[in-house]
Protein backbone atom coordinates (compact mmCIF):
# COMPACT_ATOMS: atom_id res chain seq x y z
CA UNK A 1 0.00 0.00 0.00
CA UNK A 2 1.36 3.25 -0.77
CA UNK A 3 1.85 5.94 1.97
CA UNK A 4 2.47 9.46 2.54
CA UNK A 5 5.38 11.08 3.70
CA UNK A 6 5.67 14.29 6.21
CA UNK A 7 8.39 16.00 7.86
CA UNK A 8 8.14 17.89 11.58
CA UNK A 9 7.74 21.52 10.89
CA UNK A 10 6.43 21.21 7.40
CA UNK A 11 2.98 22.74 6.94
CA UNK A 12 0.72 20.08 6.59
CA UNK A 13 -1.35 20.01 3.54
CA UNK A 14 -5.22 18.83 2.85
CA UNK A 15 -3.61 16.90 0.14
CA UNK A 16 -1.38 14.67 2.58
CA UNK A 17 -4.82 13.50 4.08
CA UNK A 18 -6.92 12.91 1.26
CA UNK A 19 -4.16 10.86 -0.37
CA UNK A 20 -3.92 8.61 2.54
CA UNK A 21 -7.73 7.59 2.27
CA UNK A 22 -7.23 7.18 -1.55
CA UNK A 23 -4.42 4.72 -0.74
CA UNK A 24 -6.27 3.05 1.92
CA UNK A 25 -9.61 2.67 -0.48
CA UNK A 26 -6.96 1.24 -3.57
CA UNK A 27 -5.42 -0.95 -0.92
CA UNK A 28 -8.61 -2.50 0.60
CA UNK A 29 -10.19 -2.97 -2.90
CA UNK A 30 -7.15 -5.67 -4.54
CA UNK A 31 -7.80 -7.25 -1.72
CA UNK A 32 -10.98 -7.54 -1.99
CA UNK A 33 -10.50 -8.42 -5.76
CA UNK A 34 -8.13 -11.48 -5.06
CA UNK A 35 -10.51 -12.85 -3.13
CA UNK A 36 -13.44 -12.24 -4.63
CA UNK A 37 -12.64 -11.38 -8.20
CA UNK A 38 -14.00 -8.40 -10.55
CA UNK A 39 -17.63 -9.44 -10.26
CA UNK A 40 -20.63 -8.41 -8.34
CA UNK A 41 -20.86 -9.88 -4.88
CA UNK A 42 -23.17 -8.75 -2.13
CA UNK A 43 -22.50 -10.36 1.53
CA UNK A 44 -25.21 -9.94 4.77
CA UNK A 45 -28.22 -8.17 3.61
CA UNK A 46 -30.89 -10.15 5.11
CA UNK A 47 -34.59 -9.96 3.76
CA UNK A 48 -36.77 -10.47 6.75
CA UNK A 49 -40.19 -10.37 7.54
CA UNK A 50 -41.48 -7.81 10.43
CA UNK A 51 -42.98 -9.21 13.57
CA UNK A 52 -45.87 -8.92 13.77
CA UNK A 53 -46.36 -9.63 10.05
CA UNK A 54 -46.95 -6.92 8.13
CA UNK A 55 -46.54 -5.72 4.45
CA UNK A 56 -43.28 -4.51 5.56
CA UNK A 57 -39.86 -6.15 4.45
CA UNK A 58 -36.35 -5.01 6.11
CA UNK A 59 -33.05 -5.38 4.39
CA UNK A 60 -30.15 -5.98 7.37
CA UNK A 61 -27.09 -4.48 7.43
CA UNK A 62 -24.62 -5.85 4.83
CA UNK A 63 -22.22 -4.62 1.43
CA UNK A 64 -21.58 -4.68 -1.95
CA UNK A 65 -18.12 -4.77 -3.70
CA UNK A 66 -18.67 -3.21 -7.32
CA UNK A 67 -16.17 -2.81 -10.25
CA UNK A 68 -15.51 0.40 -11.13
CA UNK A 69 -13.06 3.10 -11.07
CA UNK A 70 -10.91 4.79 -7.72
CA UNK A 71 -12.67 8.25 -8.51
CA UNK A 72 -15.45 9.55 -10.63
CA UNK A 73 -15.16 13.24 -9.63
CA UNK A 74 -12.43 14.88 -7.75
CA UNK A 75 -11.77 14.03 -4.14
CA UNK A 76 -11.17 17.21 -1.85
CA UNK A 77 -7.79 18.72 -3.50
CA UNK A 78 -7.18 15.58 -5.58
CA UNK A 79 -8.07 15.22 -9.14
CA UNK A 80 -10.45 12.36 -10.73
CA UNK A 81 -8.61 8.94 -11.09
CA UNK A 82 -10.50 6.61 -13.69
CA UNK A 83 -7.66 3.80 -12.64
CA UNK A 84 -10.31 0.48 -12.43
CA UNK A 85 -10.89 -0.50 -8.77
CA UNK A 86 -13.62 -3.43 -6.72
CA UNK A 87 -15.25 -0.64 -4.21
CA UNK A 88 -16.78 -1.09 -1.61
CA UNK A 89 -20.10 -0.30 -0.22
CA UNK A 90 -21.27 -0.83 3.19
CA UNK A 91 -24.71 -0.31 5.07
CA UNK A 92 -24.77 0.07 8.70
CA UNK A 93 -28.41 0.23 9.40
CA UNK A 94 -31.40 -1.83 8.29
CA UNK A 95 -33.63 -0.60 5.34
CA UNK A 96 -37.23 -1.31 5.19
CA UNK A 97 -39.29 -1.42 2.32
CA UNK A 98 -43.45 -1.38 2.24
CA UNK A 99 -44.99 -3.51 -0.24
CA UNK A 100 -48.82 -3.26 -1.76
CA UNK A 101 -50.77 -6.31 -2.32
CA UNK A 102 -52.84 -6.84 -5.34
CA UNK A 103 -56.30 -5.00 -5.47
CA UNK A 104 -58.20 -8.07 -7.64
CA UNK A 105 -58.95 -11.74 -6.38
CA UNK A 106 -57.03 -14.42 -7.44
CA UNK A 107 -54.06 -12.31 -8.04
CA UNK A 108 -50.16 -12.20 -6.84
CA UNK A 109 -47.48 -10.03 -7.67
CA UNK A 110 -43.66 -10.62 -7.35
CA UNK A 111 -41.78 -7.74 -6.37
CA UNK A 112 -37.69 -7.50 -7.14
CA UNK A 113 -35.31 -6.68 -4.54
CA UNK A 114 -32.41 -5.14 -6.57
CA UNK A 115 -28.81 -3.17 -4.60
CA UNK A 116 -25.93 -1.65 -6.04
CA UNK A 117 -22.94 0.56 -4.69
CA UNK A 118 -24.14 4.29 -4.31
CA UNK A 119 -21.21 6.73 -4.03
CA UNK A 120 -22.16 9.76 -2.45
CA UNK A 121 -20.74 12.96 -1.60
CA UNK A 122 -22.69 14.74 1.80
CA UNK A 123 -22.69 16.24 5.24
CA UNK A 124 -22.00 19.77 3.91
CA UNK A 125 -21.22 22.15 6.48
CA UNK A 126 -19.69 25.53 6.47
CA UNK A 127 -16.71 24.98 7.31
CA UNK A 128 -13.76 27.81 9.54
CA UNK A 129 -10.88 28.51 7.40
CA UNK A 130 -7.41 30.27 8.58
CA UNK A 131 -7.59 34.10 7.79
CA UNK A 132 -3.59 34.58 7.18
CA UNK A 133 -4.41 38.37 7.43
CA UNK A 134 -5.79 38.28 10.99
CA UNK A 135 -5.64 34.84 12.37
CA UNK A 136 -7.69 36.05 15.33
CA UNK A 137 -10.84 35.93 13.28
CA UNK A 138 -11.37 32.94 10.93
CA UNK A 139 -12.56 32.84 7.47
CA UNK A 140 -16.03 31.19 7.57
CA UNK A 141 -16.09 28.98 4.01
CA UNK A 142 -13.88 29.55 1.62
CA UNK A 143 -12.89 32.94 1.27
CA UNK A 144 -15.06 34.17 3.89
CA UNK A 145 -17.97 33.15 1.49
CA UNK A 146 -20.14 31.44 4.05
CA UNK A 147 -20.69 28.59 1.80
CA UNK A 148 -21.18 25.20 2.45
CA UNK A 149 -18.75 22.36 1.34
CA UNK A 150 -19.33 18.73 1.47
CA UNK A 151 -17.14 16.91 4.07
CA UNK A 152 -18.01 13.36 3.50
CA UNK A 153 -17.79 11.17 0.25
CA UNK A 154 -19.81 7.55 1.43
CA UNK A 155 -19.88 4.29 -0.22
CA UNK A 156 -23.01 2.49 0.51
CA UNK A 157 -25.60 -0.22 -0.76
CA UNK A 158 -28.11 1.66 -2.34
CA UNK A 159 -31.16 -0.82 -2.54
CA UNK A 160 -34.79 -0.14 -4.57
CA UNK A 161 -37.45 -2.11 -4.84
CA UNK A 162 -39.05 -3.31 -8.76
CA UNK A 163 -42.47 -4.53 -8.75
CA UNK A 164 -43.76 -6.61 -11.69
CA UNK A 165 -47.10 -6.73 -13.25
CA UNK A 166 -50.11 -8.72 -11.36
CA UNK A 167 -51.52 -11.95 -12.90
CA UNK A 168 -53.49 -15.03 -11.68
CA UNK A 169 -51.54 -16.47 -9.03
CA UNK A 170 -48.79 -19.03 -10.17
CA UNK A 171 -48.86 -17.32 -13.43
CA UNK A 172 -46.89 -13.78 -12.32
CA UNK A 173 -43.29 -13.31 -13.30
CA UNK A 174 -40.70 -11.83 -11.82
CA UNK A 175 -39.28 -8.55 -13.09
CA UNK A 176 -35.71 -8.34 -14.41
CA UNK A 177 -32.84 -6.62 -12.96
CA UNK A 178 -32.03 -2.58 -14.04
CA UNK A 179 -28.85 -2.43 -15.41
CA UNK A 180 -25.66 -2.05 -13.03
CA UNK A 181 -28.31 -3.59 -10.56
CA UNK A 182 -27.59 -7.01 -8.72
CA UNK A 183 -31.11 -9.27 -8.00
CA UNK A 184 -31.01 -10.09 -4.61
CA UNK A 185 -34.89 -11.19 -3.34
CA UNK A 186 -38.15 -12.14 -4.60
CA UNK A 187 -41.11 -11.16 -2.60
CA UNK A 188 -44.18 -12.72 -3.60
CA UNK A 189 -47.16 -11.21 -2.22
CA UNK A 190 -50.80 -12.48 -2.90
CA UNK A 191 -54.47 -10.90 -2.50
CA UNK A 192 -55.93 -10.37 0.73
CA UNK A 193 -52.80 -10.88 2.90
CA UNK A 194 -52.05 -8.63 5.25
CA UNK A 195 -48.35 -9.65 6.25
CA UNK A 196 -45.58 -11.34 4.01
CA UNK A 197 -44.33 -14.10 6.21
CA UNK A 198 -40.56 -16.14 5.29
CA UNK A 199 -42.08 -18.44 3.08
CA UNK A 200 -42.89 -15.45 0.65
CA UNK A 201 -39.10 -14.25 0.51
CA UNK A 202 -36.91 -15.75 -1.94
CA UNK A 203 -33.66 -15.46 -2.66
CA UNK A 204 -32.85 -15.02 -6.26
CA UNK A 205 -31.75 -17.61 -8.01
CA UNK A 206 -28.60 -16.14 -9.32
CA UNK A 207 -28.28 -13.37 -6.43
CA UNK A 208 -25.13 -12.57 -6.05
CA UNK A 209 -24.49 -13.40 -2.42
CA UNK A 210 -20.86 -14.86 -0.57
CA UNK A 211 -21.36 -18.43 -1.05
CA UNK A 212 -19.23 -19.63 1.23
CA UNK A 213 -16.44 -17.73 3.42
CA UNK A 214 -12.93 -18.90 4.64
CA UNK A 215 -13.96 -20.91 7.73
CA UNK A 216 -16.64 -22.63 5.48
CA UNK A 217 -14.27 -24.27 2.85
CA UNK A 218 -12.35 -26.86 2.94
CA UNK A 219 -10.19 -28.66 0.51
CA UNK A 220 -11.87 -30.98 -2.31
CA UNK A 221 -15.73 -31.41 -2.37
CA UNK A 222 -17.86 -31.29 1.01
CA UNK A 223 -21.42 -32.33 -0.22
CA UNK A 224 -22.85 -35.17 -1.63
CA UNK A 225 -26.13 -35.76 -3.57
CA UNK A 226 -27.11 -39.64 -4.05
CA UNK A 227 -29.54 -41.03 -6.82
CA UNK A 228 -30.58 -44.20 -6.89
CA UNK A 229 -33.76 -45.35 -8.88
CA UNK A 230 -36.31 -44.86 -6.00
CA UNK A 231 -34.92 -41.71 -5.57
CA UNK A 232 -34.22 -39.85 -9.08
CA UNK A 233 -36.05 -36.63 -10.77
CA UNK A 234 -34.58 -32.99 -10.59
CA UNK A 235 -31.79 -31.45 -8.73
CA UNK A 236 -31.43 -27.94 -8.38
CA UNK A 237 -28.36 -26.43 -7.83
CA UNK A 238 -27.88 -24.73 -4.96
CA UNK A 239 -26.87 -21.21 -4.41
CA UNK A 240 -23.18 -19.77 -5.55
CA UNK A 241 -22.47 -23.36 -6.99
CA UNK A 242 -20.87 -23.49 -10.38
CA UNK A 243 -19.11 -26.46 -10.76
CA UNK A 244 -19.86 -30.44 -9.81
CA UNK A 245 -18.17 -33.98 -9.90
CA UNK A 246 -20.68 -36.46 -11.18
CA UNK A 247 -19.88 -40.34 -10.67
CA UNK A 248 -22.79 -42.42 -12.45
CA UNK A 249 -23.13 -46.18 -13.30
CA UNK A 250 -25.40 -48.03 -15.30
CA UNK A 251 -27.81 -50.93 -13.60
CA UNK A 252 -26.24 -54.27 -14.48
CA UNK A 253 -27.61 -57.14 -16.61
CA UNK A 254 -29.56 -59.80 -15.21
CA UNK A 255 -28.74 -63.62 -15.45
CA UNK A 256 -29.72 -65.89 -18.18
CA UNK A 257 -32.56 -68.52 -17.21
CA UNK A 258 -31.37 -72.29 -16.66
CA UNK A 259 -33.81 -73.75 -18.85
CA UNK A 260 -33.01 -77.27 -18.34
CA UNK A 261 -29.27 -76.70 -17.81
CA UNK A 262 -27.77 -72.93 -16.76
CA UNK A 263 -27.81 -69.63 -17.80
CA UNK A 264 -24.86 -67.16 -18.67
CA UNK A 265 -24.01 -64.29 -16.39
CA UNK A 266 -25.16 -60.42 -16.63
CA UNK A 267 -22.80 -57.56 -17.69
CA UNK A 268 -21.94 -55.09 -15.21
CA UNK A 269 -22.98 -51.44 -16.14
CA UNK A 270 -21.17 -48.36 -17.15
CA UNK A 271 -19.49 -46.48 -15.82
CA UNK A 272 -18.72 -42.19 -15.78
CA UNK A 273 -16.74 -39.54 -13.62
CA UNK A 274 -15.99 -35.76 -14.68
CA UNK A 275 -16.26 -32.43 -13.22
CA UNK A 276 -19.15 -29.91 -14.75
CA UNK A 277 -20.10 -26.78 -15.03
CA UNK A 278 -23.33 -25.93 -14.37
CA UNK A 279 -25.50 -22.34 -12.89
CA UNK A 280 -26.89 -21.92 -10.03
CA UNK A 281 -30.87 -22.74 -9.29
CA UNK A 282 -30.83 -24.65 -12.57
CA UNK A 283 -32.53 -27.60 -12.37
CA UNK A 284 -31.35 -30.99 -13.90
CA UNK A 285 -32.71 -34.05 -14.78
CA UNK A 286 -31.23 -37.10 -13.12
CA UNK A 287 -32.02 -40.71 -14.43
CA UNK A 288 -30.95 -43.61 -12.62
CA UNK A 289 -30.47 -47.03 -14.10
CA UNK A 290 -32.58 -49.80 -12.70
CA UNK A 291 -30.88 -53.39 -13.05
CA UNK A 292 -31.77 -56.24 -15.29
CA UNK A 293 -35.12 -58.19 -13.91
CA UNK A 294 -34.58 -62.10 -13.23
CA UNK A 295 -35.73 -62.92 -16.79
CA UNK A 296 -33.22 -61.92 -18.95
CA UNK A 297 -33.35 -58.34 -19.07
CA UNK A 298 -31.08 -55.83 -19.92
CA UNK A 299 -29.88 -53.17 -17.01
CA UNK A 300 -31.45 -49.48 -17.34
CA UNK A 301 -29.16 -46.69 -18.56
CA UNK A 302 -28.28 -43.42 -15.93
CA UNK A 303 -27.85 -40.04 -17.12
CA UNK A 304 -27.29 -36.26 -15.80
CA UNK A 305 -29.29 -33.80 -17.77
CA UNK A 306 -26.91 -34.08 -20.89
CA UNK A 307 -23.87 -33.85 -19.68
CA UNK A 308 -23.15 -37.33 -18.92
CA UNK A 309 -24.43 -41.07 -19.08
CA UNK A 310 -23.50 -44.48 -18.33
CA UNK A 311 -25.56 -47.58 -20.40
CA UNK A 312 -26.64 -50.53 -18.46
CA UNK A 313 -25.37 -53.65 -19.10
CA UNK A 314 -26.52 -56.26 -21.35
CA UNK A 315 -28.17 -59.41 -20.17
CA UNK A 316 -26.85 -63.04 -20.04
CA UNK A 317 -28.42 -65.93 -22.39
CA UNK A 318 -30.67 -68.39 -21.50
CA UNK A 319 -29.44 -72.33 -21.11
CA UNK A 320 -31.33 -74.78 -23.17
CA UNK A 321 -30.96 -78.71 -23.72
CA UNK A 322 -28.42 -78.08 -26.18
CA UNK A 323 -25.99 -76.75 -23.56
CA UNK A 324 -25.46 -73.94 -21.03
CA UNK A 325 -25.93 -70.10 -21.93
CA UNK A 326 -23.29 -67.76 -22.81
CA UNK A 327 -22.60 -64.94 -20.86
CA UNK A 328 -23.31 -61.45 -21.92
CA UNK A 329 -20.25 -60.45 -24.30
CA UNK A 330 -19.94 -56.29 -23.14
CA UNK A 331 -20.93 -54.68 -20.47
CA UNK A 332 -22.59 -50.80 -20.41
CA UNK A 333 -20.13 -47.94 -21.63
CA UNK A 334 -20.10 -44.01 -20.35
CA UNK A 335 -20.78 -41.57 -22.70
CA UNK A 336 -19.78 -37.41 -22.40
CA UNK A 337 -17.47 -35.15 -24.05
CA UNK A 338 -15.25 -34.65 -21.08
CA UNK A 339 -14.28 -36.93 -18.16
CA UNK A 340 -13.05 -40.78 -18.14
CA UNK A 341 -15.06 -44.21 -18.38
CA UNK A 342 -14.63 -47.58 -17.30
CA UNK A 343 -16.92 -50.29 -19.28
CA UNK A 344 -18.79 -52.73 -17.31
CA UNK A 345 -17.08 -56.70 -17.19
CA UNK A 346 -18.92 -59.00 -19.10
CA UNK A 347 -21.21 -61.92 -18.19
CA UNK A 348 -19.50 -65.78 -17.78
CA UNK A 349 -20.29 -68.40 -19.71
CA UNK A 350 -22.37 -71.22 -18.66
CA UNK A 351 -20.94 -74.82 -18.17
CA UNK A 352 -22.97 -77.65 -18.68
CA UNK A 353 -21.34 -80.90 -17.72
CA UNK A 354 -22.31 -84.83 -17.76
CA UNK A 355 -23.24 -84.75 -14.08
CA UNK A 356 -23.21 -81.12 -13.21
CA UNK A 357 -24.52 -77.50 -14.37
CA UNK A 358 -22.72 -74.30 -13.19
CA UNK A 359 -24.42 -70.81 -14.52
CA UNK A 360 -22.11 -68.29 -15.72
CA UNK A 361 -20.64 -65.43 -13.23
CA UNK A 362 -22.77 -61.61 -13.42
CA UNK A 363 -19.78 -59.07 -14.67
CA UNK A 364 -18.70 -56.58 -12.54
CA UNK A 365 -18.97 -52.55 -12.53
CA UNK A 366 -17.02 -50.16 -11.65
CA UNK A 367 -15.95 -50.52 -7.59
CA UNK A 368 -18.33 -53.67 -7.62
CA UNK A 369 -17.91 -57.27 -8.06
CA UNK A 370 -20.25 -59.48 -10.01
CA UNK A 371 -22.96 -62.02 -8.54
CA UNK A 372 -21.42 -65.50 -7.98
CA UNK A 373 -22.12 -68.04 -10.06
CA UNK A 374 -24.01 -71.21 -8.71
CA UNK A 375 -24.01 -75.00 -9.25
CA UNK A 376 -26.83 -77.59 -9.71
CA UNK A 377 -26.14 -81.87 -10.16
CA UNK A 378 -27.80 -84.39 -11.77
CA UNK A 379 -29.67 -86.97 -8.92
CA UNK A 380 -30.67 -89.82 -10.62
CA UNK A 381 -31.54 -88.13 -14.40
CA UNK A 382 -33.12 -85.04 -11.88
CA UNK A 383 -31.22 -81.21 -12.07
CA UNK A 384 -31.37 -79.31 -8.49
CA UNK A 385 -33.27 -76.09 -9.86
CA UNK A 386 -31.18 -73.06 -8.06
CA UNK A 387 -31.75 -69.62 -9.06
CA UNK A 388 -29.06 -67.15 -9.61
CA UNK A 389 -27.41 -64.99 -7.33
CA UNK A 390 -28.47 -61.19 -7.87
CA UNK A 391 -25.72 -58.05 -7.90
CA UNK A 392 -25.51 -55.74 -5.82
CA UNK A 393 -25.27 -51.54 -6.26
CA UNK A 394 -24.14 -50.09 -8.11
CA UNK A 395 -24.29 -51.56 -11.40
CA UNK A 396 -22.80 -55.28 -10.73
CA UNK A 397 -24.28 -58.32 -13.43
CA UNK A 398 -26.51 -61.02 -11.75
CA UNK A 399 -25.59 -64.54 -12.58
CA UNK A 400 -27.49 -67.31 -14.16
CA UNK A 401 -29.75 -69.57 -13.22
CA UNK A 402 -29.85 -73.61 -13.11
CA UNK A 403 -31.97 -75.91 -14.19
CA UNK A 404 -35.78 -74.47 -13.38
CA UNK A 405 -34.16 -71.43 -11.55
CA UNK A 406 -34.40 -67.70 -13.10
CA UNK A 407 -31.26 -65.58 -13.34
CA UNK A 408 -30.25 -63.29 -10.39
CA UNK A 409 -31.36 -59.37 -10.94
CA UNK A 410 -28.54 -56.87 -12.27
CA UNK A 411 -27.51 -54.69 -9.49
CA UNK A 412 -29.28 -51.03 -9.69
CA UNK A 413 -27.07 -47.76 -11.15
CA UNK A 414 -26.20 -44.62 -9.07
CA UNK A 415 -25.68 -41.55 -10.10
CA UNK A 416 -23.71 -39.35 -7.11
CA UNK A 417 -23.24 -35.53 -7.54
CA UNK A 418 -20.29 -33.85 -5.16
CA UNK A 419 -19.48 -29.81 -5.04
Amino acid sequence: MDRQIVYPGSIPLDTDVLTVQRNVMVALGYLAQATLGTATIADGLACTPTSPASLTINIGPGSITQFGVVDTTGFGSLPALSDPLLRIGVNLESTQFTLAAPSSPGQSINYLVEGSLLELDTAPLVLPYYNALNPSQPYSGPGNTGTAQVTQRLQTVQLQVKAGAPSATGTQATPSADQGWGPLYIIEVTYGVSGITSANIIAYPTAPFVAYKLPQLTPGTHNLASFGPTTQGGWRVPPGVSAVKVRIWGGGGAGGNGYLEAGGGGAGGGYWEGFYGVSPGEVISVIVGNGGAGAGSSGGASSFGGLASAGGGLAGANGGSDGGGLGAAAGGVGASSTGFSVSGTAGGSAFAGSSSWISGAGGGAFGSAGAVAVIGASQNGSVANVGGASGVSPGSGGSGGVGAGLGGNGGPGLVLVEW
